[in-house]
């Protein structure tokens, strides 16, 4: 172990918060890192890059810009090196194209000498004081082993597709996270159903609209009562992605936690209002002249079932979620709009005696962004939704928890973090300046 370098970071996983970590800490001269991912390069749910998506946060919540306004790596440097600025000027749009974000991300990747695409972590041990992570490269086939004296854990959450779907057995049964992989097929079919009532089903269900006109059947089910538009546009909402909201958050039991994310749907799960409006609109456009729609939607239906009828359909089995009356609907293809969850890396079994879990047997993700005992060592990049609130998966708070981890990794402030953000207070107590700073300061230290 002697011969090997010891970093002071070894980062799992390369996805947005992992390259923003990555490119914050380049600069920092006192800490070494590197960050392995299995893919063969950075590429961002690639089959939902559909044509106007746009992302649901501003340009600004891009991987460096919150924490460091000067970054070389901000999103107004890269359109400006690919000669956008100007043009990005003049288009008075907060908000960017999926697209531009993904070859945004793609660039500040290809500069990362510190991110490592192609390598795939196998095993982590802890040895000796230092994290012993054991690393297959995918291209050779060759192993390697490195050191670090602490872990970021970025694998990010997977598509989550309901227990009772046989993927093998229904091959013509997708996640909508695959679609743009299955669109010709899907556009050839007769019929096509959507589940699901978030920003991806809405997206999904406006690229294959125009094709009911061809005579294709679309299906659209949700076992929301409605469909529902996200909340991101109210600026007082939106103060509960501040960080005084996680300490409020994070103090609560886990029962009040768990409640509380139940109610809070429509602020993260919802459809951008716009989507929602432009989709009516085209229905509407559509009916015109009493033109009969090949379009159904239905809410409060709860899929339970899916099986294969033989004769190249699938019967989709559903329970009333208000009437509670059971319904059944068939079709050729059927697109799980059912979101993404967190798995739990395997490789963490080598180290499970240093984890801290709730009863529940789920992470207990210390406020610091630590799941380690001592909460010192082992950091989690959006794995800490039930402990930290919505603004764990939010792109936009990103660059401060990135902040929080740099400046904990260093011992002291490399990044500055503001300590209040909100106008609103969320306990009982007023929260001060000075009672954020010291609390603020204790988890540094701790």
């Amino acid at each position: 172990m002697s011969t090997e370098k010891i970093y002071s970071v070894i980062g799992i996983g390369i996805g947005p918060f992992n390259l923003g970590l990555a490119a914050l800490m380049e600069p920092v001269e006192e800490l070494s890192s590197l960050f392995f991912d299995q893919s063969e390069s950075f590429d961002w749910h690639p089959g939902l890059m559909l044509n106007n998506a746009t992302l649901q946060v501003p340009f600004l919540a891009d991987l460096v810009a919150m924490a460091d306004p000067t970054s070389k790596y901000s999103f107004l440097n890269f359109i400006k090196e690919n000669g956008r600025l100007y043009k990005f000027y003049i288009r008075e749009n907060f908000f960017i194209f999926r697209k531009e974000y993904n070859e945004y991300c793609k660039w500040v990747a290809s500069k990362m000498h510190n991110c490592k695409f192609s390598h795939k972590v196998v095993a982590i041990q802890y040895v000796d004081g230092l994290y012993e992570v054991t690393v297959t490269n995918t291209l050779t086939n060759s192993t390697t082993t490195y050191y670090a004296k602490k872990l970021v854990l970025g694998t990010g959450t997977s598509p989550h597709i309901p227990d009772f779907v046989d993927k093998e057995a229904l091959p013509h049964v997708i996640h909508a996270s695959k679609y743009l992989n299955y669109k010709s097929q899907i556009h050839k079919s007769a019929s096509v159903s959507i589940i699901g009532s978030g920003q991806s089903a809405a997206e999904v269900f406006r690229d294959i609209l125009p094709e009911t006109e061809n005579g294709l059947q679309l299906k659209w089910f949700t076992r929301s009562s409605h469909f529902f538009p996200l909340d991101n546009k109210s600026k007082l909402t939106l103060e509960l992605t501040s960080p005084e909201y996680v300490d409020h958050f994070h103090s609560l039991s886990e029962t009040k936690r768990k409640q509380l994310l139940a109610r809070q749907h429509g602020l993260y799960k919802g459809i951008d209002q716009e989507l929602i409006n432009e989709i009516f609109d085209s229905l509407y456009e559509m009916s015109l002249g009493n033109t009969p729609l090949n379009v159904e939607l239905r809410s409060n239906v709860r899929l339970t079932d899916i099986s294969d009828d033989d004769n190249g359909s699938y019967t989709m089995d559903f329970m009333h979620t208000e009437l509670e009356k059971p319904y059944q609907d068939q079709s050729d293809f059927v697109i799980l709009a059912t979101g993404y969850k967190y798995k739990e890396p395997a490789i963490l079994e080598g180290i499970h005696d240093r984890i801290d879990r709730q009863e529940n047997g789920l992470f207990n993700v210390h406020r610091n962004y630590t799941i380690d005992k001592k909460g010192k060592d082992i950091f989690v990049q959006n794995a800490e939704l039930h402990t930290h609130g919505l603004s764990t998966p939010d792109l936009g708070m990103g660059a401060y928890r990135n902040s929080w981890i740099i400046n904990q990794l260093a011992n002291r402030e490399i990044y500055k973090v503001e300590k209040r953000i909100a106008f609103q207070e969320f306990g009982v107590e007023k929260t001060t300046e000075k009672s954020l700073q010291e609390n603020n300061m204790e988890l540094v230290n701790e």
